[in-house]
C-alpha cells in the first residue's frame, strides 16, 4: 500500500490551485478579446474607417499585454506536472502527454507565428494579410485551449486507453476516442464560450468607464454595438454547452452532479435547486435536512441529466453506500474490490520478479476481474469519494445567477446601444464597469466546479490525488507554494498597472 503524507498531498494541490487560478484570470480574457480584436479589424477593413483601426490597435495593445503575462503561468502550470505529480506524470504521460504535444507544436505555433505580424505588421504587409494574420492569432489561441481542455475533459472521464499491468501506467489505444470524449467536447465548447462573454464584459467595463468619463465617446460606443452582439450570441452558447455539460455529468461523474446540485437522496422526477442555503451540519447518511432554506423547480434535474422528467437521479448517499433498488454500486463495494486489484496487481509484480509463470498467470487473472476499480483500492472508507459539497454547490450557483446577469447587461447594451443613448444611462453603466470583475469570479467558480467537484480524483475512478503526487518533502512544496504566491501576485499588478496606464490614455496612446 502506497505511504502518503496527507500534509504534502494537500500542499501539493493547493499549489496547483494556486498556479491554475493566477493562470485563469490572463486566459478567458485572451480567449475573449482575440475574437473581438478580429471582429474589430475586420469591420475596419469593409468600411475603411480610420476610427475602426484606431480602435482595434487599441483593444489589440490590451489584449497583448494579457497574452504575455499569461503564457508565463501557463508555462509554470505545465511544470508542475513534472515536479509535484511525478506519479500522475509517470502513470498517465503516454495519455495526458500527446494533446499537450499537439498544442505547442500545431497550435501555439500557429498563434506565435501571426502574433509578430498582428501587432508589427500594419505598414509592412498588405491590409488583406494583416487581417488574416489577427483572425489566425484568434483561432490559434482558441485551438490551445482545445488541446488542453481534451487534456483535462480526459482527466474528467477516461477513455481510449488500457492499463498496463507491466509497467503500473495507463497506456493509450486510440487517440480519436481521446479527441472526441463527448466531455472533451462539452469542456472545450463551454469553456471558450464562457472566455467570449469574459472578453465581452472587459470591453463592455472599459467602454462604461469612458462613458461615465465622458471620454472617448465614440469609440465606446462603437465598442459596446459589437461586444453586445457578440456577447449574446456567446451567453446563448454558454448556456446550451452549460447543458450538454451536465448532461455528461450525469453519465461520466454522477457524484459531481449531485454535489453541485446538493441532492443526498435520489430520487425519481427530481428537483433542481435555483436557489438554497445548504445546512452545514448535513453529513452523508445522517437524517438531517440538506437545506436550511431552498427554492427548487420539479422535475427539472431528471430532464438535466437525463433528458426524462420521470428518471431516477442518484444522490450522493445512493452513489456512496450503493442503492440495489436501482442497481447502484456504492464507494464501499468498489473499495473492496478495488483493494482486491492493488493485492493483486503486487501479487502479479512479485511473482513476475520471481519468475514464477503459473503464479503471474494467476495474479493477472485476478487482477482482471477488478481493474477497474483499482483506484478505489486507495480509498478507505465510501466518505472519501465524495467531494466537498458546498464549496461545490455554492460556485456552481454563483456561476449560474453571474452568467444569468451578463445576459441582462448584453440585451440591455444592445438595446440602448442601437437606440444610440447608452450614454444616458447612468444607472446602468456602473453595472457595465462591474461585470468585468463578475465575470472573472464566474470564470474561476466555473473551474472550481470542474476540479473541486471531481475530487479525490486525479483521473477519474482510477487515480487518486493522493497517488499522484511526488515523492517530495512538504516543506518543499509549502516554500515553493509562497515564492509563487508572491510571484504571481507580482506579475498581476504589473498586468493591472500597465494595462490601468494605456486605458488611461486611451485610444490615441496607440
Amino acid at each position: 500500500m502506497v505511504d502518503i503524507d496527507p500534509g504534502l498531498v494537500n500542499w501539493s494541490r493547493a499549489q496547483f490551485a494556486l498556479t491554475a487560478m493566477y493562470h485563469w484570470i490572463f486566459v478567458p480574457l485572451t480567449l475573449g478579446l482575440s475574437f473581438l480584436v478580429a471582429f474589430f479589424e475586420s469591420i475596419y477593413v469593409r468600411t475603411g474607417n480610420e476610427e475602426w483601426k484606431n480602435l482595434t490597435k487599441f483593444w489589440m495593445t490590451l489584449f497583448g499585454i494579457n497574452f504575455a503575462i499569461g503564457v508565463a503561468t501557463g508555462i509554470i502550470l505545465e511544470f508542475e506536472f513534472g515536479t509535484n505529480w511525478s506519479n500522475y506524470s509517470w502513470m498517465v504521460g503516454d495519455i495526458f502527454g500527446a494533446p499537450l504535444a499537439v498544442e505547442g507544436i500545431v497550435a501555439f505555433f500557429l498563434e506565435a507565428t501571426f502574433f509578430a505580424v498582428m501587432f508589427f505588421g500594419w505598414d509592412r504587409v498588405s491590409t488583406g494579410f494583416h487581417l488574416f494574420s489577427t483572425w489566425m492569432v484568434a483561432i490559434g489561441s482558441n485551438l490551445s485551449a482545445l488541446w488542453i481542455l481534451v487534456a483535462n475533459g480526459w482527466m474528467q472521464f477516461p477513455t481510449g486507453m488500457a492499463f498496463n499491468p507491466e509497467t503500473v501506467r495507463f497506456e493509450m489505444q486510440n487517440f480519436w476516442e481521446v479527441l472526441f470524449s463527448p466531455v472533451a467536447i462539452a469542456k472545450f465548447t463551454h469553456t471558450t464560450s464562457s472566455s467570449f462573454l469574459v472578453g465581452v464584459m472587459f470591453v463592455i467595463a472599459i467602454s462604461s468607464y469612458y462613458l461615465l468619463k465622458r471620454r472617448h465617446v465614440e469609440m465606446a460606443k462603437k465598442s459596446i454595438l459589437v461586444a453586445s452582439v457578440f456577447g449574446l450570441f456567446s451567453f446563448a452558447f454558454v448556456g446550451m454547452t452549460g447543458d450538454e455539460s451536465a448532461f455528461a455529468n450525469a453519465s461520466t461523474q454522477p457524484m459531481k452532479l449531485a454535489a453541485y446540485e446538493g441532492l443526498y437522496d435520489g430520487k425519481r422526477g427530481a428537483d433542481i435547486v435555483v436557489f438554497g442555503i445548504l445546512n452545514p451540519d448535513k453529513q452523508p447518511a445522517d437524517e438531517k435536512s440538506p437545506f436550511l432554506f431552498e427554492f427548487k423547480v420539479p422535475y427539472l434535474l431528471s430532464f438535466l441529466a437525463n433528458r426524462s422528467f420521470d428518471s431516477f437521479v442518484p444522490g450522493i448517499n445512493d452513489l456512496a453506500f450503493g442503492n440495489d433498488k436501482e442497481g447502484i454500486v456504492g464507494i464501499g463495494k468498489k473499495i473492496e474490490r478495488g483493494k482486491l486489484a492493488v493485492g493483486d496487481l503486487a501479487a502479479y509484480k512479485d511473482a513476475k520478479k520471481a519468475g514464477d509463470g503459473v503464479a503471474v498467470e494467476a495474479a493477472l487473472a485476478k487482477f482482471e476481474q477488478n481493474k477497474d476499480f483499482l483506484g478505489y483500492g486507495y480509498l478507505s472508507k465510501p466518505e472519501d469519494g465524495i467531494p466537498p459539497v458546498q464549496m461545490t454547490f455554492y460556485s456552481f450557483h454563483i456561476m449560474i445567477f453571474l452568467s444569468l446577469f451578463f445576459g441582462f447587461i448584453c440585451i440591455a447594451y444592445l438595446i440602448y446601444g442601437m437606440k444610440d443613448t447608452i450614454e444616458e444611462k447612468r444607472w446602468l453603466l456602473p453595472l457595465g464597469v462591474a461585470s468585468f470583475f463578475l465575470a472573472m469570479i464566474a470564470s474561476q467558480a466555473g473551474w472550481v466546479v470542474a476540479e473541486v467537484g471531481r475530487q479525490p480524483w486525479a483521473i477519474q475512478d482510477m487515480l487518486p490525488v493522493g497517488v499522484a503526487t511526488s515523492n517530495l518533502a512538504k516543506g518543499n512544496v509549502m516554500t515553493t507554494f509562497w515564492m509563487f504566491a508572491v510571484l504571481f501576485t507580482l506579475l498581476l499588478l504589473a498586468e493591472i498597472k500597465i494595462m490601468l496606464r494605456q486605458i488611461n490614455k486611451g485610444p490615441e496612446g496607440v
